[in-house]
């Protein structure tokens, strides 16, 4: 099995209640939009960041992060924390970061979507195999 492939499993298979606890704050997210879409960045990151925080969802992502790499066999330099540069929420959603040998692991929950012309957010997959997206980034 690719590395890729290990790290989606494992996170599927361990942390789904937690994914879906994740979509389920972009749903509140969304749900506060007047309409289906916002093209103001802060309606999407600051409450989304907000609810994360206030399920306690924000404290548990850097578990997940240390799990992948567990699951690839590999270790971190540092206890990764629910912060800046091991944990990051965009106006996509939630992305794990973590720099192994020979690149960085990156995953992401796309709770969101960003439409252009005119550019919107949109609320984007909300099934959890469709949100979760692992890759492996080379320097």
């Amino acid at each position: 099995m690719n590395r890729t492939a290990t790290v989606r499993e494992y996170v599927l298979d361990s942390h789904d209640e937690l994914l879906d606890a994740v979509l389920g704050c972009a749903d509140e997210v969304a749900a506060s939009w007047d309409g289906d879409a916002t093209a103001d960045r802060t309606a999407v990151v600051e409450p989304f960041e907000r609810a994360l925080e206030t399920t306690g969802i924000a404290e548990r992502l850097p578990a997940v992060l240390v799990g992948a790499v567990d699951a690839l066999g590999e270790s971190l330099e540092a206890e990764p924390v629910a912060a800046p540069p091991y944990v990051v929420v965009t106006s996509r959603g939630p992305v794990l970061r973590a720099t192994l040998d020979p690149g960085r692991l990156v995953i992401a929950v796309r709770a969101f979507e960003i439409e252009r012309d005119p550019t919107r957010y949109v609320r984007g997959p909300t099934v959890i195999e469709e949100a979760l997206d692992v890759a492996f980034k080379t320097r």
